[in-house]
């Protein structure tokens, strides 16, 4: 394909997804590491792209490392790699991408916005409707007490693990390791938001590997609404979608909505 009929493709493709969206009451807007790229997010192997080899400098892996059975056996080691993890996203603002999405709820009725993300950049750019699935690495929370807090970053914290000031009880982040189950009350949410049904289901950086992420993807397939998908390449998901955005979010997301507001769709 010629450098011009790729350009027209992805013209054509913004023109569909903004008609598609400016004809929606409710919207569902799913969003994985993409999402983040261009604010300069590593996209993790398993929770990002830091780490590239099987094995971490102790020996195991990211994944273990980052579990639930590991936290609970030697926090210690699994705050070392949460840390590494927020020092390599510290300074990070919210790209294009999701500023479009705050503007992309103001042509719908109803817009909610269900992130895998842990950065918190949904939440810095104003989305309203949000379901942060996986938690917020800024949230801190004692493991003995419950007290909880926000930190900006982690520049601040003194020791690791961090202890709570109240009672001295080990703190940890307020985002779901591996091998944890989901947030019950993100879940209950997330599957209310799904029963109400949505017009449209709009895809974002995520290759949906969850089932609970690609479900509505499946429902849309099968005649419950349309589903689009904004990522540079191809992934599992992109056979079921009605509407294929090739781009970056933070070029894709805006392009979309000049659309809505300029053409009126």
């Amino acid at each position: 394909m010629s450098e011009s009929h790729a350009v027209s493709a992805i013209d054509d493709s913004i023109a569909q997804a903004a008609r598609a969206l400016g004809s929606a009451s409710r919207v569902l807007v799913v969003t994985g590491a993409g999402m983040s790229a261009d604010s300069g997010m590593p996209t993790y192997r398993g929770v990002g792209g830091l780490y590239e080899e099987q094995s971490t400098a102790d020996g195991i892996s990211i994944e273990e490392a980052l579990s639930g059975p590991m936290f609970a056996r030697d926090p210690a080691l699994t705050w070392k790699y949460i840390a590494q993890i927020e020092a390599a996203c510290r300074g990070a603002r919210p790209n294009a991408g999701h500023h479009g999405l705050v503007a992309l709820a103001n042509h719908v009725d109803h817009l909610c916005v269900v992130t895998q993300n842990v950065d918190g950049l949904h939440r810095a750019a104003g989305t309203r409707q949000l379901i942060e699935m996986h938690g917020n690495i800024h949230r801190l929370f004692c493991i003995r007490c419950g007290q909880s807090r926000t930190v900006r970053d982690y520049s601040s914290l003194t020791q690791w693990p961090p202890r709570c000031a109240r009672c001295n009880g080990i703190e940890r982040p307020a985002v779901v390791l591996f091998e944890e189950l989901l947030p019950s009350a993100a879940l209950e949410r997330y599957q209310r938001e799904l029963a109400n049904g949505f017009d449209v289901v709009l895809m974002i950086g995520t290759t949906a590997v969850f089932e609970y992420i690609a479900a509505p993807v499946r429902a849309a397939a099968s005649g419950q609404g349309m589903a689009i998908e904004i990522n540079p390449a191809d992934t599992p998901i992109t056979r079921l979608c009605d509407i294929k955005c090739s781009g970056p979010a933070a070029d894709v997301v805006p392009a979309i909505v000049h659309q809505l507001e300029t053409r009126g769709f």
